[in-house]
């Protein structure tokens, strides 16, 4: 199936119909003028990694990954291990080394850290931030964030000695909004603690500096403060779509940021 087909599909409901329309998602190009000629235009690639962030598992790209396969690409979903940021990062550059070509990497949520850190390696062809956060090199990203409103989410991390996770309330209703009640409280019962030790980390590299880049915006986020994501994106330099969505459109809106991810992958 080609993705003209596919598209076609999924926006008559006939593929995976719970997924959301991507013709709601608005576009806004990068501008020619100011971007690197080097990331300007991603080249094909065969192969994407996807990168999950606090508060869930591997198992949140689900709704993505069977869109992503039914396309022709070869998918990994990384089991981020949650731990530190060093150790997140070579869990990813262990699914980077097994790829065969080019590759887009996915990171949602906190996984943005792990991407754009990750994201030098030459396998990556492009970059793809799904309400995501995207430092710069060395940056302090809670003081970033701090220069932003804070959002409802932070106020309900319960943390067990050196490990935090969300509780249900703050879950149900900051971090999956959008979805039916059902389906979050089945994200929430798979949702991996993460360590203190993990927000301690700071990336050494920018890979969006180098790399194509795309971002998707999510406008109802209560996780991420919106208008931090919409800065990291023109920063960067990015593709930018706005999703109406909470924080998990890669669940609400699968449709949407499976296309996005075509994009960044080069598909006709």
């Amino acid at each position: 199936m080609d993705r003209r087909t596919f598209l076609t599909l999924a926006a008559a409901g006939a593929v995976f119909p719970l997924g959301g329309d991507p013709a709601k998602a608005d576009t806004i190009k990068a501008d020619p003028a100011k971007a690197d000629p080097a990331k300007a235009a991603p080249p094909p690639a065969r192969n994407v990694v996807l990168v999950h962030g606090l508060f869930a598992d591997g198992s949140c790209w689900s709704e993505v990954i069977g869109r992503l396969q039914m396309a022709g690409l070869t998918v990994t979903s990384v089991q981020n291990p949650l731990t530190t940021l060093d150790e997140a990062v070579a869990s990813v550059q262990r699914v980077l080394a097994r790829q065969d070509g080019p590759t887009v990497l996915v990171g949602h949520s906190f996984a943005g850290m792990i991407v754009s850190e990750a994201g030098t390696d030459p396998n990556v062809s492009a970059l793809v931030y799904v309400a995501a956060r995207a430092p710069d090199a060395g940056e302090d990203y809670a003081a970033l964030a701090k220069t932003f409103p804070t959002p409802p989410a932070s106020a309900g991390i319960v943390f067990d000695g050196e490990y935090g996770r969300l509780g249900e309330a703050a879950f149900l209703r900051d971090f999956a909004g959008d979805l039916p009640e059902a389906k979050a409280k089945v994200l929430y019962a798979v949702q991996q603690p993460f360590a203190k030790a993990l927000l301690a980390g700071r990336t050494t590299q920018a890979a969006w500096r180098s790399k194509p880049s795309f971002y998707a915006v999510s406008t109802e986020d209560r996780t991420i403060d919106p208008d931090l994501e919409r800065f990291m994106a023109k920063r960067m330099g990015a593709t930018t779509i706005e999703v109406k969505a909470s924080h998990l459109s890669l669940i609400s809106q699968p449709d949407t940021i499976a296309k996005l991810i075509l994009d960044a992958a080069g598909r006709p």
